[in-house]
Protein backbone atom coordinates (compact mmCIF):
# COMPACT_ATOMS: atom_id res chain seq x y z
CA UNK A 1 0.00 0.00 0.00
CA UNK A 2 2.53 2.57 -1.12
CA UNK A 3 0.07 4.34 -3.43
CA UNK A 4 -1.63 6.99 -1.27
CA UNK A 5 -3.92 9.96 -1.94
CA UNK A 6 -4.14 12.86 0.50
CA UNK A 7 -7.01 15.39 0.52
CA UNK A 8 -6.74 18.51 2.69
CA UNK A 9 -3.33 20.19 2.87
CA UNK A 10 -3.94 22.67 5.69
CA UNK A 11 -1.45 23.33 8.49
CA UNK A 12 -1.44 19.80 9.92
CA UNK A 13 -2.62 17.93 6.82
CA UNK A 14 0.15 19.42 4.71
CA UNK A 15 2.77 18.31 7.23
CA UNK A 16 1.34 14.78 7.36
CA UNK A 17 1.38 14.57 3.57
CA UNK A 18 4.99 15.75 3.53
CA UNK A 19 5.88 12.97 5.99
CA UNK A 20 4.43 10.38 3.62
CA UNK A 21 6.35 11.81 0.68
CA UNK A 22 9.53 11.95 2.77
CA UNK A 23 9.04 8.25 3.55
CA UNK A 24 8.95 7.30 -0.14
CA UNK A 25 5.22 6.75 -0.58
CA UNK A 26 3.79 7.26 -4.07
CA UNK A 27 1.73 10.32 -3.18
CA UNK A 28 -1.15 12.07 -4.97
CA UNK A 29 -2.75 15.14 -3.36
CA UNK A 30 -5.81 17.35 -3.79
CA UNK A 31 -6.67 20.69 -2.19
CA UNK A 32 -8.81 23.69 -3.14
CA UNK A 33 -5.81 25.99 -2.63
CA UNK A 34 -3.87 25.91 -5.91
CA UNK A 35 -0.84 27.61 -4.35
CA UNK A 36 -0.53 24.72 -1.93
CA UNK A 37 -0.89 22.03 -4.59
CA UNK A 38 1.57 23.88 -6.84
CA UNK A 39 4.12 23.71 -4.03
CA UNK A 40 3.66 19.94 -3.75
CA UNK A 41 3.84 19.61 -7.53
CA UNK A 42 7.21 21.40 -7.55
CA UNK A 43 8.51 18.68 -5.22
CA UNK A 44 7.41 15.90 -7.56
CA UNK A 45 4.08 15.02 -5.96
CA UNK A 46 1.18 14.11 -8.29
CA UNK A 47 -1.87 16.38 -8.27
CA UNK A 48 -5.51 15.28 -8.70
CA UNK A 49 -8.17 17.70 -9.93
CA UNK A 50 -10.94 16.30 -7.71
CA UNK A 51 -11.48 13.88 -4.81
CA UNK A 52 -13.04 11.42 -7.24
CA UNK A 53 -10.09 11.50 -9.62
CA UNK A 54 -7.71 10.94 -6.72
CA UNK A 55 -9.81 8.06 -5.38
CA UNK A 56 -9.64 6.22 -8.70
CA UNK A 57 -5.84 6.52 -8.86
CA UNK A 58 -4.79 5.36 -5.38
CA UNK A 59 -5.21 2.41 -3.01
CA UNK A 60 -5.50 4.46 0.19
CA UNK A 61 -7.41 7.75 0.46
CA UNK A 62 -6.63 10.04 3.41
CA UNK A 63 -8.81 13.03 4.27
CA UNK A 64 -7.74 15.75 6.72
CA UNK A 65 -10.28 18.56 6.59
CA UNK A 66 -11.39 21.48 8.80
CA UNK A 67 -15.03 20.59 9.49
CA UNK A 68 -17.70 17.86 9.23
CA UNK A 69 -19.28 19.86 6.37
CA UNK A 70 -15.99 19.86 4.45
CA UNK A 71 -15.70 16.10 5.00
CA UNK A 72 -19.19 15.51 3.63
CA UNK A 73 -18.51 17.73 0.59
CA UNK A 74 -15.43 15.67 -0.27
CA UNK A 75 -17.21 12.36 0.22
CA UNK A 76 -20.45 12.90 -1.75
CA UNK A 77 -21.27 14.00 -5.31
CA UNK A 78 -20.19 12.79 -8.74
CA UNK A 79 -16.60 13.89 -8.12
CA UNK A 80 -16.58 12.72 -4.50
CA UNK A 81 -14.93 9.74 -2.84
CA UNK A 82 -18.02 7.56 -2.39
CA UNK A 83 -18.96 7.55 -6.08
CA UNK A 84 -15.45 6.50 -7.04
CA UNK A 85 -14.18 4.24 -4.28
CA UNK A 86 -14.06 0.52 -5.06
CA UNK A 87 -13.60 -2.83 -3.34
CA UNK A 88 -10.44 -3.26 -1.30
CA UNK A 89 -9.52 0.42 -1.13
CA UNK A 90 -9.05 2.10 2.25
CA UNK A 91 -10.41 5.44 3.44
CA UNK A 92 -8.57 6.99 6.40
CA UNK A 93 -10.36 9.96 7.98
CA UNK A 94 -7.80 12.10 9.85
CA UNK A 95 -10.06 15.11 10.40
CA UNK A 96 -11.35 16.13 13.83
CA UNK A 97 -15.01 15.53 13.15
CA UNK A 98 -18.39 14.30 14.40
CA UNK A 99 -18.23 10.64 15.41
CA UNK A 100 -21.75 10.02 14.06
CA UNK A 101 -20.64 11.35 10.69
CA UNK A 102 -17.59 9.05 10.69
CA UNK A 103 -19.86 6.07 11.39
CA UNK A 104 -22.42 7.14 8.76
CA UNK A 105 -19.83 7.73 6.04
CA UNK A 106 -17.94 4.62 7.08
CA UNK A 107 -21.06 2.55 6.52
CA UNK A 108 -21.31 3.93 2.97
CA UNK A 109 -17.65 3.11 2.37
CA UNK A 110 -18.23 -0.48 3.56
CA UNK A 111 -21.19 -0.83 1.21
CA UNK A 112 -18.77 -0.25 -1.67
CA UNK A 113 -16.55 -3.07 -0.42
CA UNK A 114 -13.91 -0.62 0.85
CA UNK A 115 -12.47 -0.24 4.35
CA UNK A 116 -13.11 2.77 6.63
CA UNK A 117 -10.65 3.89 9.31
CA UNK A 118 -10.48 7.06 11.39
CA UNK A 119 -7.13 8.41 12.59
CA UNK A 120 -7.29 11.93 14.07
CA UNK A 121 -4.01 13.38 15.32
CA UNK A 122 -2.96 15.28 18.44
CA UNK A 123 0.18 17.16 19.43
CA UNK A 124 0.43 20.25 17.27
CA UNK A 125 1.63 21.26 13.83
CA UNK A 126 5.29 21.28 14.97
CA UNK A 127 5.09 17.57 15.79
CA UNK A 128 3.24 16.79 12.58
CA UNK A 129 6.20 18.36 10.75
CA UNK A 130 8.63 15.85 12.25
CA UNK A 131 6.38 12.79 12.13
CA UNK A 132 6.26 12.73 15.94
CA UNK A 133 2.56 13.52 16.41
CA UNK A 134 0.18 11.15 18.25
CA UNK A 135 -2.53 9.34 16.27
CA UNK A 136 -5.79 7.90 17.64
CA UNK A 137 -7.31 5.14 15.51
CA UNK A 138 -10.86 3.83 15.34
CA UNK A 139 -11.91 0.85 13.25
CA UNK A 140 -11.67 -2.91 13.05
CA UNK A 141 -8.44 -4.40 14.39
CA UNK A 142 -7.66 -6.10 11.05
CA UNK A 143 -8.00 -2.75 9.29
CA UNK A 144 -5.80 -1.09 11.90
CA UNK A 145 -3.06 -3.67 11.32
CA UNK A 146 -3.24 -2.99 7.58
CA UNK A 147 -2.75 0.77 7.89
CA UNK A 148 -0.30 0.75 10.82
CA UNK A 149 2.79 0.85 8.52
CA UNK A 150 1.37 4.03 6.95
CA UNK A 151 0.49 5.65 10.26
CA UNK A 152 3.91 4.97 11.77
CA UNK A 153 5.41 7.15 9.02
CA UNK A 154 3.22 10.09 10.07
CA UNK A 155 3.09 9.72 13.84
CA UNK A 156 5.22 8.52 16.75
CA UNK A 157 2.65 7.03 19.12
CA UNK A 158 -0.31 5.20 17.57
CA UNK A 159 -3.24 4.19 19.77
CA UNK A 160 -6.00 1.85 18.60
CA UNK A 161 -8.95 3.22 20.60
CA UNK A 162 -11.71 0.86 19.47
CA UNK A 163 -14.43 0.70 16.84
CA UNK A 164 -15.17 3.34 14.23
CA UNK A 165 -16.19 6.59 15.95
CA UNK A 166 -14.29 5.96 19.19
CA UNK A 167 -11.17 7.84 18.08
CA UNK A 168 -13.22 10.91 17.13
CA UNK A 169 -14.73 10.99 20.61
CA UNK A 170 -11.31 10.75 22.25
CA UNK A 171 -9.87 13.45 19.97
CA UNK A 172 -12.68 15.87 20.80
CA UNK A 173 -12.15 15.15 24.53
CA UNK A 174 -8.44 15.96 24.29
CA UNK A 175 -9.10 19.14 22.31
CA UNK A 176 -11.65 20.20 24.91
CA UNK A 177 -9.11 19.72 27.69
CA UNK A 178 -6.51 21.71 25.73
CA UNK A 179 -8.99 24.58 25.34
CA UNK A 180 -9.77 24.59 29.08
CA UNK A 181 -6.04 24.65 29.90
CA UNK A 182 -5.50 27.54 27.47
CA UNK A 183 -8.33 29.64 28.92
CA UNK A 184 -7.00 28.95 32.43
CA UNK A 185 -3.49 30.01 31.39
CA UNK A 186 -4.82 33.44 30.46
CA UNK A 187 -5.97 33.95 34.04
CA UNK A 188 -2.75 32.48 35.47
CA UNK A 189 -0.54 34.79 33.39
CA UNK A 190 -2.70 37.77 34.36
CA UNK A 191 -2.19 37.08 38.08
CA UNK A 192 1.55 36.56 37.56
CA UNK A 193 1.94 39.80 35.58
CA UNK A 194 -0.15 41.92 37.95
CA UNK A 195 1.88 40.68 40.90
CA UNK A 196 5.10 41.55 39.01
CA UNK A 197 6.52 38.01 38.91
CA UNK A 198 9.43 37.28 36.59
CA UNK A 199 7.55 35.68 33.69
CA UNK A 200 10.46 33.48 32.61
CA UNK A 201 10.75 32.07 36.11
CA UNK A 202 6.98 31.71 36.25
CA UNK A 203 7.07 29.69 33.03
CA UNK A 204 9.72 27.37 34.48
CA UNK A 205 7.90 27.15 37.81
CA UNK A 206 4.66 26.03 36.20
CA UNK A 207 6.59 23.62 33.98
CA UNK A 208 8.14 21.78 36.96
CA UNK A 209 5.00 21.83 39.07
CA UNK A 210 1.69 20.02 39.42
CA UNK A 211 0.16 22.87 37.41
CA UNK A 212 2.05 21.88 34.26
CA UNK A 213 0.38 20.77 31.04
CA UNK A 214 1.26 20.12 27.42
CA UNK A 215 -0.58 23.35 26.58
CA UNK A 216 1.57 25.34 28.98
CA UNK A 217 4.84 23.87 27.68
CA UNK A 218 3.88 24.73 24.10
CA UNK A 219 1.41 27.60 23.87
CA UNK A 220 2.80 29.63 26.76
CA UNK A 221 6.01 29.97 24.74
CA UNK A 222 4.37 31.73 21.78
CA UNK A 223 2.22 33.77 24.16
CA UNK A 224 5.32 35.05 25.95
CA UNK A 225 6.95 35.72 22.57
CA UNK A 226 3.91 37.70 21.47
CA UNK A 227 3.42 35.94 18.13
CA UNK A 228 0.64 33.68 19.51
CA UNK A 229 1.46 31.49 16.48
CA UNK A 230 0.25 28.03 17.43
CA UNK A 231 -0.98 27.12 13.93
CA UNK A 232 -4.50 26.57 15.26
CA UNK A 233 -7.32 29.07 14.87
CA UNK A 234 -10.32 30.35 16.83
CA UNK A 235 -12.90 28.84 14.48
CA UNK A 236 -11.37 25.38 14.93
CA UNK A 237 -11.57 25.66 18.73
CA UNK A 238 -15.21 26.70 18.47
CA UNK A 239 -15.89 23.74 16.17
CA UNK A 240 -14.19 21.27 18.52
CA UNK A 241 -15.84 22.69 21.65
CA UNK A 242 -19.23 22.52 19.94
CA UNK A 243 -18.60 18.86 19.07
CA UNK A 244 -17.71 18.20 22.73
CA UNK A 245 -20.94 19.84 23.90
CA UNK A 246 -22.87 17.77 21.35
CA UNK A 247 -21.36 14.57 22.77
CA UNK A 248 -22.63 15.57 26.22
CA UNK A 249 -26.15 16.16 24.92
CA UNK A 250 -26.16 12.75 23.24
CA UNK A 251 -25.82 11.18 26.71
CA UNK A 252 -27.89 13.75 28.68
CA UNK A 253 -24.81 14.98 30.52
CA UNK A 254 -25.10 18.49 31.95
CA UNK A 255 -21.70 20.13 31.56
CA UNK A 256 -20.52 22.77 34.02
CA UNK A 257 -17.16 24.07 32.72
CA UNK A 258 -17.43 23.61 28.95
CA UNK A 259 -20.19 26.18 28.27
CA UNK A 260 -18.17 28.92 30.01
CA UNK A 261 -15.00 28.06 28.09
CA UNK A 262 -16.89 28.02 24.79
CA UNK A 263 -18.28 31.49 25.57
CA UNK A 264 -14.75 32.75 26.27
CA UNK A 265 -13.53 31.54 22.88
CA UNK A 266 -16.59 32.91 21.10
CA UNK A 267 -15.85 36.31 22.65
CA UNK A 268 -12.19 36.04 21.55
CA UNK A 269 -13.27 35.08 18.03
CA UNK A 270 -15.53 38.12 17.87
CA UNK A 271 -12.72 40.40 19.07
CA UNK A 272 -9.82 39.04 17.01
CA UNK A 273 -11.43 37.18 14.11
CA UNK A 274 -12.22 33.56 13.28
CA UNK A 275 -8.78 32.94 11.75
CA UNK A 276 -6.82 34.46 14.64
CA UNK A 277 -4.53 32.05 16.46
CA UNK A 278 -6.42 30.30 19.27
CA UNK A 279 -3.75 31.24 21.84
CA UNK A 280 -4.85 34.87 21.39
CA UNK A 281 -7.72 34.02 23.73
CA UNK A 282 -5.39 35.23 26.53
CA UNK A 283 -5.16 38.64 24.84
CA UNK A 284 -8.68 39.36 26.03
CA UNK A 285 -7.22 39.75 29.52
CA UNK A 286 -4.10 41.54 28.32
CA UNK A 287 -6.31 44.15 26.67
CA UNK A 288 -8.76 44.34 29.56
CA UNK A 289 -6.05 45.04 32.14
CA UNK A 290 -3.65 46.93 29.84
CA UNK A 291 -0.80 44.43 30.30
CA UNK A 292 1.40 42.26 28.07
CA UNK A 293 2.69 38.76 28.71
CA UNK A 294 6.05 39.38 27.02
CA UNK A 295 9.41 37.84 27.87
CA UNK A 296 12.67 37.50 25.94
CA UNK A 297 14.03 34.13 24.89
CA UNK A 298 10.83 32.47 23.71
CA UNK A 299 10.28 31.35 20.09
CA UNK A 300 8.00 32.99 17.54
CA UNK A 301 6.89 29.57 16.34
CA UNK A 302 7.21 26.13 17.90
CA UNK A 303 9.78 23.69 16.57
CA UNK A 304 9.92 20.02 17.53
CA UNK A 305 13.49 19.30 18.64
CA UNK A 306 12.97 15.56 18.99
CA UNK A 307 14.52 13.57 16.14
CA UNK A 308 12.10 11.96 13.73
CA UNK A 309 11.74 8.24 14.36
CA UNK A 310 9.54 5.40 13.22
CA UNK A 311 6.26 5.34 15.07
CA UNK A 312 4.86 2.48 17.11
CA UNK A 313 1.62 1.26 18.64
CA UNK A 314 1.05 2.14 22.30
Amino acid sequence: MKNIGFIGLGNVGGKLAESLFRNQFDLTVHDLDKAVTDDFKSKGVKIANSPGELTKEVDVIITCLPSPKACEDVMVGENGILKNISKGKIWIEMSTTDQKEVIRLGKSVKEKGAIPIEAPVSGGCHRAATGNIAIFVGGERKAFDKVLPILTCMGKKILHVGGLGSASILKVITNYLASVHLAALGEAWTIAKKHKLDLKKTYEGIKISSGNSFVHETESQVILNGSYNINFTMDLVEKDMTLFNKLSKDQDIELEIAPFVLDIFKDAKEKFGSRAWSSMVVKRLEDKYDIEFREKGFPEELVDNEPEEKGHEV
